[in-house]
């Protein structure tokens, strides 16, 4: 392998699946940032890889000094000693006797911080090299052709070392300036966004990458105890596998009856309706079937308390703790202000692939929707989402609560057409109570059961009766039943 071929690491695991496999080695790149991006964290992990690799390696700081660059280390639990840390201004460089008067104070200090990186990297003989932070050579410059100059100069050097290097930049240049990208040989944007409630959100996207193919677009990442933690985008194209397509049983066979033979892996169910007419104990019966027959299932919690859902959950007969104790199923209760869409899937795909689940809950979407930036990335990363959770066999159910609990109700977004199976579960009177419904409009896998049946919960979990023929505009919204109490539960 020729050096133009060789790759290397960058020690952060997404940003080399990113790059799929690493950076070309003895080249130029920008990292650009605001400040509180992640630069700093960035460079000391690439140069904590090669140390690590028993590479010489040396950090170049002209802004920030070697006590701030160890203490940063040590929140992140690094230790420092296999990198030579080299400040361009030690602390002695600003007494009297560094003064001058004669030439205007860039025209020199200029010159010196450039023969100073140069004198190191000679000295050093270094393999990798981060330097922080090319704001400081752009002051010192003035103008944007020194500037250039100056830069042009030091990638020229750079190629003759046999280093790669990554400069750090704030971003502090003028809107519009793209020097710098023109010349590094491969640009890395960090982005923190902060919305008006929550957390700061944090993404990546490589600007540029010569002679490299990479997955474009933009990457979640947050900034953990250890370093980066990149959430590349979910690309579902790439992740096919070969599964059985047999439908799975339900535990209810009224229920399979309605979904033309039960859940079909590969599929998606959507259970829309009202806030407690029954959607997630419907899920719950779906997934401890699985769970009894040894399936593995992850479930994403956005709106109820855990404490209450296992609770309700063991009242109706399907006590959950038992398969969260054995490891074979994992709740996480999530807060939507809290996490990126890119978190989430990484989550979903680090519970199937890594965990073996094969049902994923999301419950409910409503939540998890209103911590999307828009409708439009919405639709985007749900469609590629469920296109992965599809590609690889998994059952998804996903919980839709609709405003209002009769008459028309809506949903804050219609998603309906992402699903292979829609189930729309409604409140309906009869004989002076309010009874409950269920009924399959779409699927996309069987011939599914087109009637409407009445449903109850109890201490024994779910009870559905016989396809009802008096209940009539359950679709439009107003159920109206008129039959003597014919094909009614006894005991509602």
């Amino acid at each position: 392998m020729n050096d133009d071929d060789k790759r290397i690491l960058t020690g952060t695991d997404g940003i080399d699946h990113i790059l799929c496999g690493g950076l070309t080695a003895n080249r130029l790149y920008l990292v650009e940032g605001s400040p509180g991006a992640g630069k700093t964290t960035l460079g000391l992990k690439f140069l904590l890889e090669g140390a690590r690799h028993k590479e010489p390696v040396l950090y170049i700081t002209l802004s920030e000094t070697r006590q701030e660059l160890q203490a940063s280390a040590r929140s992140h639990g690094w230790s420092l000693d296999g990198i030579t840390l080299f400040e361009i201004v030690p602390e002695d460089g600003f007494g009297q006797h560094n003064e001058q008067t004669l030439l205007h104070p860039s025209d020199v200090e200029l010159g010196e911080t450039v023969r100073g990186i140069i004198k190191i990297v000679e000295q050093q003989s270094p393999r990798r090299v981060v330097l922080d932070s090319l704001s400081e050579l752009r002051l010192l410059a003035q103008n944007p052709l020194r500037y250039r100059r100056q830069i042009l100069a030091l990638k020229h050097f750079f190629a003759k070392q046999d280093c790669t290097v990554l400069v750090l930049d704030d971003r502090s240049a003028q809107p519009g300036d793209l020097q710098l990208h023109s010349i590094a040989h491969g640009v890395m944007t960090l982005e923190q966004n902060v919305s008006d409630f929550g957390a700061e959100r944090r993404r990546l996207r490589i600007v540029k990458m010569r002679g490299l193919q990479y997955r474009g677009g933009y990457h979640d990442f947050t900034i953990q105890k250890g370093g980066l933690c990149v959430y590349p985008r979910l690309i579902a194209a790439e992740h096919h596998t070969v599964f059985a397509a047999d439908a799975v049983a339900t535990g209810i066979d009224e229920l399979d009856d309605l979904l033309g033979g039960g859940l079909f892996p590969g599929t998606t169910t959507l259970l829309a309706g009202p806030a407690g007419v029954g959607k997630t104990t419907t899920t719950i019966q779906c997934m401890i079937t699985a769970l009894r027959r040894g399936a593995r299932a992850a479930y994403y919690l956005f709106d109820e308390r855990l404490a209450t859902l296992l609770t309700r959950s063991k009242a109706l007969g399907m006590d959950l703790q038992p398969f969260i104790d054995n490891k074979q199923l994992a709740i996480r209760q999530i807060d939507p202000a809290e996490l990126s869409p890119g978190e989430f899937a990484g989550a979903v795909q680090t519970a199937v692939e890594e965990d073996g689940a094969s049902y994923v809950v999301v419950d409910s979407l409503n939540a998890y929707l209103h911590a999307m930036p828009s409708d439009n990335f919405l639709l985007l990363q749900m469609h590629e989402l469920l296109s992965y959770l599809s590609q690889q066999g998994v059952v998804s159910l996903m919980i839709l609560g609709q405003h209002g609990v009769t008459g028309q109700l809506r949903s804050d977004v219609d998603i309906s057409y992402l699903a292979d199976t829609v189930m729309l579960l409604r409140f309906f009177e009869a004989e002076g109570e309010v009874r409950k419904s269920m009924a399959v409009i779409k699927t996309r896998t069987a011939d599914h059961e087109r009637s409407i049946r009445e449903f109850s919960i109890g201490n024994h979990g779910i009870a559905i009766g016989t396809p009802m023929t008096s209940l009539t505009g359950i679709l439009s919204g107003n159920p109206q039943y008129s039959s003597n109490g014919a094909n009614l539960l006894s005991g509602s």
